[in-house]
């Protein structure tokens, strides 16, 4: 018997992977600078982070803001079984959004930065109308 996994957990686990990605970044860029025996240690006499290492944990603090209103948006829309395409795109978007948006903000575009954020927003803006449009129990 085969089982496919739906378009919104999908994108789930592909934000998952993402996060953990961006814990990595600053993590790596901290090593690389400090060394591993003292990221190792208890931190407590390490030197001012670079501004790339700023950015990433800028990058990473607003990730995981962001998954934490994406999970609730997904773990009920899976759920509640409503099925609206506007929920499997809406977590495409967000995906795709949050994709973009990393690297524009290590590479600290101020610019189109606010336009990758606020598309990601848009795709969860999308999985929370189809919810609440979606028929409600009796």
């Amino acid at each position: 018997r085969e089982t496919m996994i739906s378009v919104p957990l999908t994108m789930l686990l592909w934000s998952s992977v993402l996060m953990f990605v961006l814990i990595l970044v600053p993590a790596g860029a901290a090593i690389h600078r400090n060394g591993a025996q003292a990221q190792a240690g208890a931190r407590d006499n390490l030197p001012e982070p670079s501004v790339f290492m700023r950015r990433a944990n800028r990058l990473n603090a607003n990730m995981r803001e962001n998954m934490i209103v994406f999970i609730a948006l997904i773990v009920v829309a899976e759920l509640s079984g409503i099925k609206d395409s506007n929920i499997g795109l809406g977590a495409t978007i967000f995906f795709y959004a949050r994709l973009v948006h990393a690297p524009i903000y290590l590479a600290g575009l101020p610019a189109i930065r606010p336009i990758a954020w606020f598309t990601s927003v848009a795709g969860m803006v999308m999985i929370a109308i189809a919810l609440f449009t979606g028929p409600m129990p009796a």
